[in-house]
């Protein structure tokens, strides 16, 4: 396996720069990876493929305000800091550029964006990691609101006139640096909908960090190392998924990091309560535990995302279904449209 094997080409004018105005407007590819058949949707139509008695599970994480952009302090240069991870006490695990004059003991001056926002926010760099990695720390234990950014990915340059498009319908607790993307074409009523079908819903959290902006370099992707990331199942989401199996019904994870929480947290069929960091890395190969299918957006070449749902419906038949996407004219990656996965 090689990661020249997760490739693509893809055309950057279909990358999607803009949320639909409606959020379930969106285009679905329904891919049935058994049969290897492939329809064409929108995403309102999601429930003619779900079951009464399917359980949907979603990631409820909510983004933060985390891209600071300001001076160094003694330089007069511009700076950019992304807040990952928190660590506590006003701490952050952080992305810095430019990261050769972001080295312990430099402070960044950040001003307030949003009105009413009083003086500066202070983050001063207060350690060093791998990648680019830096800890850094908020001056008063203060909160990025105000102050920071919505953290859109790099692909995306056209400006977000409303940030509430780059959360999910149903985000709670915050701490995420990305949206968990899979979930941004839903509505309330749509999802009001599904549960009157019959269809239960039941949410995770996992807090979005590092790998989302870290590209696998590694030419074995085995050798790729992942980075890991704050997640929670309550003993009433796993009982749910457990009993969903037990009436042989289907488990729908949406979202790539959704299936990593709830495959790490199962163990021989079964999910279980859990809370800690998550670090499950899924290669082709790997065999899932619970998740029946899955709903997800297209995924940047040469990602862990793509090797993910390669891993679930095959690399092969996956590229297939990449280029059947770019023919009829899908739109790709965070604002882009969707695929179920049966």
């Amino acid at each position: 396996m090689h990661l020249s094997d997760f490739d693509y080409h893809l055309p950057p004018g279909m990358i999607a720069q803009h949320p639909l105005a409606k959020r379930d407007q969106s285009r679905l590819m329904v891919i049935d990876r058994h049969r290897q058949s492939i329809e064409h949707r929108h995403f309102y139509e999601i429930g003619r493929y779900l079951d009464p008695g399917d359980t949907l599970v979603l990631n409820n994480s909510r983004v933060i305000p985390a891209r600071l952009n300001g001076i160094i302090e003694g330089s007069g240069r511009r700076a950019e800091v992304l807040l990952l991870r928190r660590l506590g006490d006003g701490k952050w695990e952080a992305l810095a550029r430019p990261g050769r004059r972001l080295m312990p003991g430099s402070q960044v001056r950040v001003p307030g964006i949003m009105p009413g926002t009083k003086g500066e926010l202070t983050v001063s760099i207060i350690g060093t990691g791998e990648g680019g990695m830096r800890s850094v720390s908020l001056d008063g234990n203060i909160q990025p609101y105000g102050y920071g950014s919505m953290p859109l990915p790099p692909y995306i340059h056209a400006r977000l006139d409303d940030d509430e498009r780059y959360q999910t319908v149903y985000s709670n607790p915050e701490g995420s640096a990305a949206a968990p993307t899979a979930g941004l074409h839903f509505t309330p009523a749509l999802l009001d909908d599904l549960k009157s079908r019959g269809v239960n819903t039941a949410f995770v959290t996992l807090h979005v960090g590092l790998d989302t902006f870290q590209p696998v370099r590694a030419d074995d992707p085995a050798r790729h190392r992942i980075h890991t990331e704050y997640g929670l199942v309550s003993q009433g989401t796993a009982d749910l998924v457990n009993d969903t199996h037990s009436r042989d019904k289907r488990v729908v994870a949406v979202g790539t990091t959704t299936v990593r929480l709830i495959e790490a947290a199962s163990q021989e069929g079964r999910a279980g309560p859990f809370e800690g960091q998550v670090g499950l890395f899924i290669l082709p190969g790997y065999r899932f535990q619970v998740i029946d299918a899955m709903v997800t957006n297209f995924h940047l070449p040469k990602s862990t995302l793509l090797m993910m749902v390669s891993a679930f419906a095959g690399r092969e038949f996956m590229l297939d279904c990449y280029g059947v996407a770019m023919k009829e004219g899908y739109r790709f990656f965070s604002f882009g449209d969707a695929m179920l996965i049966v």
